[in-house]
């Protein structure tokens, strides 16, 4: 794990905007097309933004999609897709593939299947932007999740549905091997609180704290 640190927000989301723009170029010089794997929430809108204007990236070889993704259509305010729409795929972006993480059926588990193969095409992951929680979940691999021990696996399938207290709504989630094999790892975290549970998660293990199965050959970006 490598730890950049910022003297504050600003400049760490133009940093990390530049860097997953270089990453994503690089990667189409050497390969047909990329994959962006991308958290929901509102903390990387700032990245989203800046990445949306790049005319640079030829975005029509770049397929986005998300880590994970509440189990809820897109009018609502909890979907995650919503805000990848409304951020990022927007201006010369909005060329890019987009992969969704959900259909139209009563439970995640109804649509696995079909979800996973929308995905294999564009694995191994080029670039692959994480949150992490205060409680160390990161994805919606959440501590004490129904699935976590199987998500953790290395045999564990590409998607898995997820619930957890934390968790609110039924979820899907990348698994971790998924995550792992990116060729390029960020975790973007900010405010004190969450550089404490960085440090923590480092002493404990995946099952306690589920950020540490990406630790490895990942970049943390944080700012105060």
């Amino acid at each position: 794990m490598k730890l950049r640190e910022y003297p504050d927000i600003e400049m760490m989301m133009m940093d990390l905007a530049d860097q997953i723009s270089s990453e994503l170029t690089m990667a189409l010089e050497t390969h047909e097309a990329a994959s962006f794997c991308v958290p929901g929430g509102t903390t990387p809108g700032p990245i989203f933004d800046l990445l949306s204007g790049r005319k640079s990236l030829d975005w029509s070889r770049i397929t986005v999609f998300l880590n994970d993704e509440r189990w809820v259509p897109e009018s609502s305010p909890r979907s995650n897709t919503r805000l990848i729409r409304e951020r990022l795929l927007t201006g010369p972006a909005e060329a890019a593939r987009y992969v969704p993480l959900y259909a139209e059926a009563e439970r995640p588990e109804d649509a696995m299947e079909a979800l996973a193969e929308g995905l294999k095409p564009h694995l191994p992951i080029s670039v692959l932007l994480l949150g992490m929680g205060a409680d160390m979940h990161t994805a919606s691999l959440f501590p004490g999740a129904d699935r976590l021990e199987e998500a953790l696996g290395h045999d564990a399938p590409i998607l898995l549905p997820m619930r957890a207290e934390e968790a609110g709504e039924p979820r899907i989630t990348l698994s971790a091997p998924v995550l792992q094999g990116a060729l390029s790892t960020h975790i973007l975290i900010t405010g004190e609180a969450k550089l404490a549970a960085l440090h923590r998660a480092r002493g404990l293990s995946a099952e306690e704290a589920p950020v540490r199965a990406v630790l490895g050959e990942a970049t943390v970006h944080w700012a105060p």
